[in-house]
């Protein structure tokens, strides 16, 4: 579907992991496997329609918010979405960049709220000016390795595996049998410099502890 696909790529420009669904049977699937922030759903949906699987990804108990676009603008048409439990209505034709502004809206809502910065050690993580400092210095990183360290720092001192990592910063487009975690990793690494706060726990992922001067693997 043109309007789906065009809009995962326009996600992606902004730096957001995207999957995509053309049939409500495999948004259904796909919500059920993966925990999503946001869905953006069509209500006219061939097979299970936008409304039934609203109510499915409601009755599971996740934390995902439910976009509906529609081109459906009457009162009526918007109540009857949002009473399907829909956090958020958007009629189609819409300018791309408020669709952008309502998905980070419903994305802050779907996650616990997160302090203004993430701190470990001397490093510091902005995630709403998206910038990185490393004791008072700043350090340039692309979209994935700041969504790395993002993830990490969030886990406050737990491990993140290679797996979660690719679902959080990347997509389903994303091979789980490459070496794209591991060589990022190894690149935010470098740019952090030293002393390493990235530890690798063999056979478990990465965590970045919290404890001042304890040093890992990440650190050789």
């Amino acid at each position: 579907m043109p309007l789906a696909d065009a809009i995962a790529r326009g996600l992606r420009r902004e730096g957001m992991a995207v999957d995509v669904a053309y049939d409500g049977e495999t948004g259904h699937e796909k919500s059920t496997v993966t925990r999503y922030d946001v869905v953006v759903l069509d209500r006219d949906l061939p097979g299970m329609s936008g409304d039934e699987l609203c109510k499915e990804i409601l009755s599971s108990g996740a934390l995902t918010r439910v976009m509906m676009l529609t081109a459906s603008a009457g009162v009526d048409d918007r109540v009857a979405g949002l009473s399907l439990g829909a956090d958020d209505y958007l009629a189609k034709p819409f300018a791309f960049p408020e669709l952008v502004a309502r998905v980070r809206a419903l994305a802050r809502r779907a996650t616990p709220a997160t302090p203004p910065l993430l701190t470990a050690h001397d490093v510091e993580l902005d995630p709403a000016r998206r910038t990185v400092r490393r004791g008072g210095r700043p350090v340039e990183l692309t979209r994935k390795e700041f969504g790395v360290l993002e993830v990490l720092l969030a886990a406050k001192g737990s491990v993140v595996s290679s797996e979660e990592l690719l679902e959080r910063v990347w997509d389903e487009n994303a091979d789980p049998f490459t070496t794209t975690v591991r060589v990022t990793v190894m690149t935010l690494r470098k740019k952090l410099g030293e002393p390493g706060i990235i530890d690798t726990v063999v056979g478990s992922g990465y965590r970045v502890p919290t404890a001042a001067g304890v040093q890992g693997e990440g650190a050789r």
